[in-house]
């Protein structure tokens, strides 16, 4: 897809790609002419830390521009920010833009087969340790995994809403999720209308909490504005409803006790974690339970856990909740010191 239009709060910067050529997937099909789109925040040749931004589903690598800036977690004065766009997001290699392999001819990825193409990506930037590996959601699923697949390459690890193995509450979500949207016919394409009832389910539903709703909506008029407001805005994006059933296939198979070497063992591939850890979760998560990022947290050498106090639920970890972003630009600011 096309760039979506700028949001508020975005920031635009060049955007850069990097070809891959062939890239093998851990399932031994190939993405044939892969390639990974990211931008950069600040100056590689300054010699500065760089920080590694990742992606969540369904987003792309704006998710984490309200962390960086003057004053932010990540100053581009101080560190260097690569911002990527995970495999599947419309702008890296996905069912959508593939000319080799369009729509349902695009194999199935994983999460680490996402972390393989950032990794190769900054192989060609010709960076090697970093400063941190940063992400929310489904970006803070890939940062656990770069800390697992890559321990010695990163020295801080910021995972948001996280999960090192995908809990059944969120396959039964994505699953509907899926249904709801190739229920409607032409979903392929993208026909209109096929957006209708996955909005309120994953924007409203599982990324928001009961008492967020009830302080900010009030009767069934309210409601009914709020979904179509919600569904209106996700359409002007333009991201595409095979892309994000690909982005949940994967989303669905993390597990990073299938690292190699792990034997299946999640606890034991959470041991393999070298870098300092700092993981987040508000109170309450519809999509990634709270008890995830705090298993997570439990299992990782001197991770460290901090609750957000938000009721914004999975969304806590974004720019939605300004008092909750500021504690993120703080306490991220603070840990990297």
């Amino acid at each position: 897809m096309a760039h979506p239009p700028l949001q508020p709060g975005w920031i635009d910067r060049p955007h850069q790609i990097a070809r891959l050529g062939d890239l093998q997937l851990e399932s031994g099909q190939n993405i044939r002419d892969a390639f990974v789109s990211y931008v950069v925040h600040g100056d590689l040749r300054s010699g500065n830390p760089v920080v590694l931004a990742l992606s969540a589903i369904g987003s792309t690598h704006h998710r984490l521009d309200f962390l960086i800036g003057s004053g932010k977690a990540f100053d581009p004065i101080e560190v260097t920010v690569i911002a990527v766009d995970a495999l599947g997001n419309g702008l890296s290699v996905s069912p959508s833009n593939s000319g080799e392999q369009p729509g349902a001819a695009f194999p199935r990825f994983s999460i680490r087969d996402m972390v393989a193409s950032q990794s190769a990506c900054l192989d060609m930037l010709g960076v090697g340790q970093l400063q941190a590996v940063v992400g929310a959601s489904m970006g803070g699923m890939q940062a656990l995994q770069w800390a697992v697949s890559a321990p010695l390459r990163m020295r801080h690890v910021v995972a948001m809403t996280p999960m090192a193995r995908t809990a059944a509450w969120a396959l039964v979500f994505n699953a509907t999720a899926r249904k709801v949207l190739q229920s409607h016919p032409g979903w392929e394409q993208g026909a209109p209308g096929c957006w209708d009832a996955w909005v309120p389910l994953m924007q409203m539903l599982c990324s928001r909490t009961p008492r967020h709703w009830d302080q900010n909506l009030q009767g069934p008029t309210e409601v009914e504005g709020e979904i179509e407001l919600r569904t209106t805005a996700w359409q002007a994006q333009g991201f595409s409803p095979m892309d994000w059933v690909y982005q949940s296939w994967a989303y669905d198979q993390h597990d990073v006790g299938d690292t190699p070497g792990a034997g299946g063992d999640t606890a034991a591939a959470m041991q393999c974690v070298q870098a300092r850890t700092l993981i987040f979760a508000p109170p309450l998560d519809l999509y990634n339970p709270v008890e995830s990022a705090r298993w997570a947290a439990a299992h990782i050498a001197g991770a460290r856990f901090v609750e957000i106090p938000s009721e914004w639920g999975h969304q806590a970890a974004s720019a939605a909740d300004a008092s909750a972003g500021d504690l993120l630009n703080r306490v991220i600011k603070d840990f990297l010191r």
